[in-house]
């Protein structure tokens, strides 16, 4: 409790000094230190409230009391590795085989995703005799050293694609090679995945099979609190209650697609939602300072939402299972104001609108982007360090109005 009553500039301070850099913040130009969760809210140490759309790990909710009474009692009696004969584990596992498909019936459990599929990947190569991998473009698999290897998302910033590793398109139907005018665009990138594998064939070369296994730890303790999770995904009927409200929330961003240019597209599966924001229809360019901006608009009121993607413009949503009908439409209204106060400031060069002069309005490589100018409304200033201005801005005029000269640094933004 003592490390509740310490100040957030103190936790910072200490996070800076005893953490490396490399383990990012969410909100780095002014971070939030939450104390508490509760279902899908959070509360900073101010006892603020945030709507978090961001944590899915927390499936049903933060601090769920079942799932908290689950770990508690447990830990009272006994916690200890897999080696030893115990009744959590083996019901757990046949818990979990009850909700997959016949075939997958055999189970380790892990303590993350990374060793998960390095596990995956080695038991692909010891089964098949065979090292070559065909992966996505653009995919994560992990942290480790041979799964940084096989993700084009880590290796292409880092030592490049080893000879082995073999990338297929993206199945992107709003960006990639086939577009959502594509009669069947799904057997379209299953004929890349298998055009990739032959070329490999063809050198002689032979792939290894790979499918990520579950992610959870064996110890009594993990076991029970996974036993506790299935107990409330059935008992509160999470799935269904998740398909109902990511349907609705689908419906709420599609009127605010109608409504506002700059969001390009809109694709998800129950709550795991993405918004995919543009500078124009045309080109389909990733709008991702503005993306950026949004995020920190939102945090300002208050709610939690993160980027992804490869241009980083993707609003991701992704919150806790119980997140509410309410809540879809608290959000997005709150979403729906930002996005008319931007345009509102940005009309009179109308950049995300579809004109042909529209190219003559942006700014040249370097200088400032149209939305260096937003005020707060509420400050009535200009935005902080943040906001997406580029490093060396220069004043942009539009239609003889000179928007911003204000060098502010460049922010990046990491989930």
């Amino acid at each position: 409790m003592a490390a509740d009553r310490r100040g957030k500039a103190a936790t910072l301070a200490l996070r800076r000094r005893l953490l490396s850099s490399s383990c990012r913040l969410f909100f780095p130009e002014d971070p939030i230190k939450i104390v508490r969760g509760q279902g899908q809210y959070m509360y900073d140490e101010q006892g603020a409230e945030y709507i978090d759309c961001i944590n899915n790990v927390a499936h049903v909710g933060h601090c769920h009391p079942l799932v908290v009474q689950a770990a508690h009692e447990q830990n009272q009696v006994l916690n200890t590795n897999s080696r030893y004969l115990h009744d959590n584990i083996v019901d757990y596992a046949q818990r979990l085989s009850e909700t997959l498909p016949e075939k997958l019936c055999v189970f380790y459990f892990l303590n993350s995703g990374s060793e998960a599929n390095d596990l995956a990947l080695r038991l692909a190569r010891q089964y098949t005799g065979h090292w070559d991998v065909v992966v996505l473009d653009h995919a994560y698999h992990g942290h480790l050293s041979s799964l940084i290897d096989i993700s084009p998302y880590k290796f292409r910033g880092l030592d490049g694609q080893k000879e082995w590793v073999h990338v297929a398109p993206l199945p992107d139907t709003y960006r990639g090679p086939y577009r959502e005018d594509h009669p069947n665009p799904a057997v379209a990138y299953a004929s890349e995945v298998k055009r990739v594998v032959s070329s490999v064939q063809e050198k002689g070369r032979k792939v290894s099979d790979l499918c990520p296994l579950t992610q959870f730890g064996g110890s009594p303790v993990s076991c029970a609190v996974g036993l506790a999770v299935l107990d409330v995904l059935e008992k509160e009927q999470l799935q269904a209650h998740a398909a109902c409200v990511g349907s609705f929330l689908m419906e709420l961003l599609g009127q605010q697609k109608a409504k506002h240019p700059i969001i390009g597209d809109i694709r998800g599966v129950g709550l795991f939602v993405g918004v995919d924001l543009i500078k124009d229809k045309a080109t389909r360019t990733p709008a991702t300072e503005e993306a950026d901006y949004l995020v920190s608009r939102l945090k300002e009121n208050y709610i939690l939402l993160s980027t992804d993607g490869p241009g980083r413009n993707v609003l991701k949503f992704k919150p806790p299972m119980c997140f509410s009908l309410d809540n879809a439409q608290h959000v997005v209204a709150k979403l729906d104001a930002i996005l008319t106060d931007m345009e509102e400031k940005m009309r009179s060069c109308e950049t995300l609108r579809l004109q042909p002069e529209a190219a003559l309005l942006s700014p040249p490589l370097g200088e400032c982007a149209l939305l260096l100018v937003l005020g707060d409304p509420e400050l009535g200033s200009l935005p902080s360090a943040g906001s997406f201005v580029p490093q060396q801005a220069k004043p942009f005029v539009c239609k003889h109005f000179v928007l911003s000269d204000d060098p502010f640094p460049q922010s990046s933004f990491n989930t």
